[in-house]
């Protein structure tokens, strides 16, 4: 039987990397498939190279596009590559609209689905990604959660316990393997600050960039935040667009950058004095280094960050996030702890299970 993994977009590749490298070493027989959500070097090629991706064998270009046509887009391709290969499992990882569309094709074609980063939940439906977490979930035959809650929200939605599996982060895998690497290129130079004397910011949700008075006001709090530390401010393309409309000019110490390469926003995120996000992954990623995050949300998928981990939510409330900073830079703010299975193998334990269900199709 012939395994086909799928990514589309950023996010996907640090979870999905260390899966194919441990069926690689195994010897199963697989195939990558790369929808292109993500499709500029910047946000796609480079992730590839630094972790050592093998080339895609399909590569399907969908680009950017409406929710609609690029689900669209993605289910007649992938689709046509289920006719022609036949594959006997599809794994699929996160919350991207190639998650979804994929596990929606898997399903109708009566194909075998394993959801990597199951069961998350924001408890928001105006999110897009809460709609492709709930579809991929209940389309899935292998759920491996990350966190506990993720568990829990599986049972309560009605999902059998056979097939939801705990197995930990496998984004926190590739964060592991490559850090030292990471730390030792002393990518925050190339900014000319020195370690811990210096801020993270992403900011990239439509809620928070996609208006332009709400995206203003975000622009005076990061400016505010400026005034402790620089802030380097790699750029999402969508962001960047809403940013030549904006009123408010930022700070001359919030750095702008173009997205970093998976090695050097590791680095920076490491030795990072905070990191003020909206993003879903770097509140993980952040509790996994142990680095304060203050997430500009509401909400969050991921509760144990906030409930074990160095994350808390401020949302969009200035002295809230000023406050925080303040505690962040006199030692007070919390410390965090190591989660569950958050060791660096949970891609062992999720082709294990692969391994234990699909053994005699597989090899």
């Amino acid at each position: 039987m012939m395994i086909c993994s799928v990514v589309g977009a950023r996010p996907n590749f640090m979870k999905m990397a260390p899966i194919i490298h441990e069926m690689r070493k195994r010897g199963f027989e697989q195939l990558l498939v790369h929808t292109g959500q993500h499709y500029d070097e910047k946000m796609s090629q480079v992730f590839f190279d630094e972790l050592n991706m093998p080339a895609p064998d399909i590569y399907m270009g969908v680009g950017a596009d409406t929710h609609a046509r690029q689900t669209a887009k993605i289910m007649i391709g992938f689709e046509e590559f289920c006719f022609e290969k036949k594959p006997g499992l599809v794994i699929v990882a996160g919350d991207v609209n190639s998650t979804a569309s994929v596990a929606l094709v898997c399903s109708k074609l009566q194909i075998p689905v394993a959801h990597v980063e199951a069961g998350l939940r924001s408890f928001d439906r105006t999110m897009p990604e809460e709609i492709n977490r709930i579809v991929t979930d209940h389309l899935s035959d292998l759920l491996f959660t990350t966190e506990v809650s993720g568990n829990e929200n599986l049972r309560k939605e009605g999902i059998p316990e056979e097939k939801i599996y705990f197995v930990g982060n496998c984004m926190i895998d590739s964060l592991y393997k490559y850090l030292s690497r990471a730390i030792d290129q002393q990518p925050w130079s190339n900014f000319n600050l020195d370690p811990r004397h210096y801020a993270l910011i992403t900011l990239h949700r439509p809620s928070n960039v996609d208006d332009l008075k709400n995206l203003d006001y975000l622009i005076d709090i990061v400016n505010g935040v400026s005034n402790t530390l620089p802030l380097i401010f790699p750029v999402h393309p969508r962001t960047r667009k809403q940013l030549l409309f904006c009123k408010r000019p930022l700070a001359e110490r919030v750095i702008l950058c173009d997205p970093l390469p998976y090695l050097s926003f590791l680095g920076c995120m490491a030795k990072a004095s905070f990191v003020l996000t909206d993003s879903g992954g770097i509140q993980e990623e952040t509790t996994a280094l142990g680095v304060p995050c203050l997430t500009m949300r509401n909400n969050t998928e991921r509760p144990s960050t906030v409930n074990k981990g160095t994350n808390i939510l401020v949302g969009n409330e200035r002295q809230e996030i000023l406050a925080s900073v303040e505690k962040i830079l006199s030692g007070k703010f919390k410390k965090g702890e190591k989660l569950p299975l958050w060791d660096g193998n949970a891609a062992q334990r999720v082709v294990d299970i692969i391994e234990l269900k699909y053994t005699e199709k597989c090899l």
